[in-house]
């Protein structure tokens, strides 16, 4: 704040770096000095520049200022109270989009506006400080940047107040993929660029999760778990063709080290997924299956996916395949089957099975148990009287929705 209390505690806390700098705002938009600061223009010009030179005459040089609430403060007036800290010593001019409210091509006409009629401007950086609300942050970040914004405040995982902030992540990879080619027409020489190493944004990006408890949301752009997945057949065909098909940066080049896992192109096995996707991955697992075989395991994955959801993963591939492993030669069908058993009831279970002639069956049977009760029903309706040498239940995926072989 503009108060000499916080400047002082400020300067004291950060003096000993070796790049201290302090900064402090004010709000300038009409609602705010009217309806919070309850100050009339002249006397929020005053405090501002009173605080920039309280904080310089500390022995800060490097002062930011920020009129908070610019995107919806008058533009003259942003020239005279921007002009008014320069004089008393700002070195950087810090523009907020407080309330997410501007559009990214009114945001970067604001700071080229600024720039052309701040007095001074030209001994000074200017920097963005954009808000989520309308999901623009990051537009508005970069098209300051185009209009000769020169410092970008933004946050990892954009997490901030209310709908958070720009997103450094967002900033970062959208410079490094487009900063030399897309920033022609602002001043200098249309390249931008930044001194991070993007390897670094998935653990850092995990660490800040950690701490706050805030998670990010799946689809999160670049950080996301969803970022580098792929679930939809054609997308995953073509990402083991060429990964570039469907990816405009690779996991590995922010720190995300996808290695073999998933065919090591992000696919999700999933509901979505097509032949080819499932066939691949199993021949990386080691089995090569011919066309009938693998015809078969995909049926069966089709319906076990349709079930599961975030899809199947290695375990319930093979699960799959040993499934199949014995029903090629299969003359008798289970087409339906409901087993009823309790602490009071008896035993029931009610059976039907398809025949090597087509012809559906079925049966009810008691028995000391549910499964015993199957095996009775089935004795019947085959004609064949079968021998339980072993049983046992085998989930194909976990948690609540379990489907069994």
């Amino acid at each position: 704040r503009a108060n000499e209390k916080d400047i002082a505690r400020a300067w004291d806390a950060v003096k000993g770096a070796v790049r201290p700098r302090i900064h402090t705002f004010i709000a300038t938009s009409e609602i705010h000095m009217r309806s919070k600061l309850n100050k009339t223009p002249d006397e929020v010009v005053a405090i501002a520049v009173n605080a920039v030179k309280y904080a310089k005459s500390l022995g800060c040089d490097d002062i930011e200022f920020s009129p908070e609430d610019a995107g919806r403060s008058d533009p003259e007036f942003l020239y005279r109270i921007l002009a008014e800290t320069i004089d008393a010593g700002a070195t950087t001019l810090n523009i907020p989009d407080t309330t997410g409210w501007n559009m990214p091509w009114e945001f970067g006409e604001l700071i080229k506006k600024l720039r052309e009629n701040v007095r001074g401007a030209e001994n000074v950086i200017f920097s963005t400080h954009c808000q989520n609300d309308l999901g623009l942050a990051t537009a508005n970040s970069l098209s300051g940047a185009l209009n000769g914004a020169r410092q970008l405040e933004c946050t990892i995982n954009g997490i901030g107040e209310r709908a958070g902030n720009a997103s450094l992540e967002e900033i970062v990879m959208a410079l490094a993929l487009k900063g030399d080619e897309q920033f022609v027409g602002g001043p200098g020489t249309g390249k931008l660029f930044t001194a991070i190493n993007p390897v670094y944004i998935t653990p850092t990006s995990k660490m800040v999760s950690e701490y706050t408890g805030m998670k990010c949301q799946p689809h999160k752009a670049i950080v996301g778990a969803n970022a580098f997945q792929h679930e939809s057949g054609i997308h995953q065909d073509g990402m083991i063709k060429d990964k570039s098909t469907y990816e405009i940066m690779t996991p590995e080049s922010i720190g995300l080290m996808r290695g073999e896992s998933q065919s090591g192109a992000g696919i999700v096995l999933g509901k979505h997924s097509g032949r080819n996707a499932v066939g691949t991955r199993l021949r990386e697992l080691g089995y090569d299956l011919d066309l009938d075989k693998l015809n078969a395991v995909f049926a069966r994955f089709k319906e076990v996916a349709e079930k599961k959801k975030g899809g199947l993963d290695d375990d319930d591939l093979e699960s799959l395949v040993s499934d199949q492993s014995g029903s090629m030669n299969e003359l008798w069908k289970v087409t339906g089957l409901q087993a009823t058993t309790g602490l009071s009831g008896i035993p029931t279970a009610t059976v039907k099975l398809m025949g090597p002639d087509g012809v559906e069956r079925y049966v009810s049977s008691t028995g000391t148990g549910p499964v015993d009760a199957v095996y009775k029903a089935i004795d019947q309706i085959i004609g064949v009287e079968v021998t339980l040498e072993s049983y046992a239940m085998n989930s194909v995926n976990e948690g609540i929705e379990v489907s069994c072989l």
